[in-house]
């Protein structure tokens, strides 16, 4: 729905004093001037789809900190972990010429209505505020098109772990956490035995590709992955390894209990704090969760990445992408797009929110064990080579690849198609 917001008018007079004799009737006062209309009040329109608890919380810190600035938050939530739902609905309203402010996106999706021409110059802003030197030079590769910033990033996530319920896994035994396949699957093992579930999951396609990114990694490693994933080589997708990275996860399905099927990320992040289930493989916004539900790193829940992949990082990060509006709205899309980047801001959201900052210069003072841990595998992993974008996130290929990616992957794990056909299907998929 569009707001429209009205002026409000300040009425003055100008009280002319008389002249002329004591005896004469004074003159007639002059006119008052027409009163000139006060500014409009300034506000936003975000489209998100930041609903969970913990996600709202989070949200909360950017909408307060806009408040004090005297910018209204006229809110646009579109419920759906992965974006698609919130995709459709923006595409709805740009076909209606009705663009909302800001938007939230991921990866390729910005460049995507970026070449459409739909998106704002945040170059002065960025300018002023130092945001080249700033931000990861990995991140600003879907920040800016043709030399344009046109979108602030607020994070960095990391798709690469798992969360786990450390009374859950006290019971069952599990004293050590993984840190190779093997040990891994021994643990969830011990999990299920135990009568939990050992991997809490929830059955929709980009969950699926989710922990199909951490497998590919832990299985094949950094290079594998950048050629399979991200630059579709038919050899690295028609290859052992590959059909290796679908048997373990065949495997993990065994792990999954029967009411997976389209559960919403979130439910599946409640049954490891509630003890339901022992392990979750997801990203850190995962985090927010628990600390929503007031559990602490360390005493009530475990992170740690994929078994296999210590040391490396596939990222996403969520952008609000600035769309063209009109000169009366200039002004609070400004606000927005500083406000989201101000180094204060970006610790206080990420601590709630659970990833870590889009910034390299803020300090990891505030952040929890898992939040210093995460900084500190994100600054490695970018100078040692390690840091790659998340397939199932829009960082590694094109939306169409992916989609078909997706397709792949869920067919495979629902157990509609073998390991070697999955194998085949993507490579066909990445040619298509």
């Amino acid at each position: 729905m569009k707001h429209t917001l009205l002026p409000v008018f300040v009425l003055s007079a100008i009280v002319l004093a008389a002249c002329g004799k004591k005896e004469e009737a004074p003159a007639p006062a002059a006119p008052a001037p027409a009163a000139a209309p006060a500014p409009a009040p300034k506000a936003v329109e975000v489209l998100h789809w930041w609903t969970s608890g913990g996600e709202a919380a989070a949200l909360g810190v950017l909408k307060q900190d806009l408040e004090k600035q005297g910018v209204s938050w006229n809110d646009m939530p579109v419920a759906g972990g992965g974006g698609e739902a919130a995709m459709t609905a923006l595409r709805a309203r740009v076909t209606a010429n009705n663009p909302p402010t800001a938007v939230q996106m991921l990866g390729f999706d910005i460049l995507d209505w970026a070449k459409q021409g739909a998106l704002g110059d945040l170059n002065e802003l960025a300018a002023k505020e130092g945001w080249d030197n700033t931000v990861p030079a990995a991140l600003q590769a879907f920040s800016k098109h043709d030399g344009k910033w046109i979108a602030a990033p607020v994070n960095v996530h990391s798709t690469n772990w798992v969360w786990a319920n450390k009374a859950v896994l006290d019971k069952a035994g599990v004293t050590e956490l993984p840190t190779n396949w093997d040990d891994f699957i021994k643990a969830l093992d011990k999990v299920q035995k135990s009568g939990a579930i050992g991997l809490a999951h929830g059955g929709q396609p980009w969950q699926e590709a989710t922990l199909f990114d951490g497998v590919v990694l832990a299985t094949g490693g950094v290079d594998f992955y950048k050629k399979a994933l991200v630059d579709k080589d038919p050899a690295a997708l028609g290859s052992d390894t590959m059909k290796q990275a679908f048997d373990r996860m065949a495997q993990l399905k065994k792990y999954v209990d029967k009411d997976f099927s389209n559960r919403d990320w979130n439910l599946a992040s409640a049954m490891v704090i509630e003890g339901k289930a022992g392990f979750q493989i997801m990203g850190d916004w995962a985090k927010g969760e628990f600390l929503n539900a007031k559990k602490v790193p360390g005493q009530d829940f475990l992170c740690f990445r994929v078994p296999g992949t210590q040391g490396m990082v596939s990222f996403n990060s969520d952008q609000f992408a600035m769309f063209k509006v009109g000169d009366d709205a200039k002004e609070a899309q400004t606000l927005l797009a500083s406000a989201i980047m101000n180094p204060t801001f970006q610790s206080a959201f990420n601590v709630v929110k659970g990833s870590v900052p889009a910034r390299t210069d803020v300090p990891d003072t505030a952040f929890d064990d898992c939040g210093k841990k995460g900084m500190k595998d994100l600054a490695e992993a970018n100078t040692a080579g390690t840091l790659v974008g998340s397939m199932a996130h829009g960082h590694a290929v094109p939306a169409s690849t992916k989609n078909a990616f997706y397709d792949v992957i869920t067919q495979h794990f629902n157990g509609k198609m073998k390991s070697a056909d999955a194998v085949k299907a993507m490579v066909k998929a990445a040619a298509e």
